[in-house]
C-alpha cells in the first residue's frame, strides 16, 4: 500500500527526530532501528521505506540534530551579549543531565569521530554552520564552541555532583 506523499514524508520526518533524541540519549550502540521506529508510533519493517541502512539513519539523526543546534546558535550567539546568554543556556543542569534534548555535538561527538564519512560530513556541515552562526571571528567562535562543548561533556562523565557543577560553571565564568 502506497500512502500520500505527504504522509511519507511526515513519517520520514519523524522517524529522524525521534532517533536523533534516542541517539543522543544512548548512543548509536545503545539503539536499535526497532526501538527507534516503535518510539515514531511505526513497524520495524517500514524502515527500509525511509533508510537502507541504520548509518544512513545515523547521518540523517545527526544533520536533524545539528539544524538544531545551529537555529539556537542563530537565536543566542548573534551578538557579544548573546554569546554571554548562549553559553549561560548551554552550561546548565538541565542540559547536562538530560543529553537526549541537548546537543549533538556533546553528545555524539566521539561516536562521529570513530563512524562513517557520511556521518561525519553531516557532523562537519553543521559545525560549520554553528561557527558561522555568531558571525564575529571564526578562530573565538571556534573556541567558544569547543570550550562549551568540553564543559557539557566532562560535567556528564565525573560522578560527583558538586565537582559536575563546578566545570560548567567555570566555563562560564572563563568565557566572560
Amino acid at each position: 500500500m502506497r500512502y500520500p506523499a505527504k504522509e511519507t514524508v511526515a513519517k520520514h520526518e519523524r522517524i529522524v527526530k525521534v532517533a536523533s533524541r534516542l541517539f543522543r540519549k544512548r548512543g548509536f550502540e545503545n539503539v536499535t532501528v526497532g526501538e527507534v521506529m516503535k518510539a515514531a508510533g511505526l513497524t520495524h519493517g517500514a524502515f527500509y521505506a525511509h533508510f537502507g541502512t541504520k548509518q544512513e539513519l545515523q547521518a540523517a539523526a545527526v544533520a536533524y540534530g545539528q539544524g538544531v543546534s545551529i537555529d539556537r546558535a542563530k537565536t543566542h550567539g548573534a551578538t557579544k551579549m548573546g554569546r554571554r546568554s548562549y553559553a549561560d543556556m548551554y552550561l546548565n543542569q538541565g542540559h547536562r543531565d538530560t543529553p537526549g534534548n541537548g546537543c549533538t555535538m556533546a553528545a555524539l561527538g566521539q561516536e562521529v569521530a570513530r563512524g562513517t564519512s557520511e556521518l561525519k560530513a553531516a557532523f562537519e556541515q553543521g559545525l560549520e554552520e554553528i561557527l558561522s552562526a555568531g558571525g564575529g571571528d571564526r578562530k573565538d567562535a571556534i573556541f567558544q564552541t569547543a570550550a562549551l562543548l568540553g564543559g557539557i561533556v566532562l560535567a556528564r562523565a565525573v560522578q560527583n555532583l558538586q565537582f559536575s557543577d563546578e566545570i560548567p560553571e567555570s566555563v562560564r565564568q572563563k568565557l566572560g
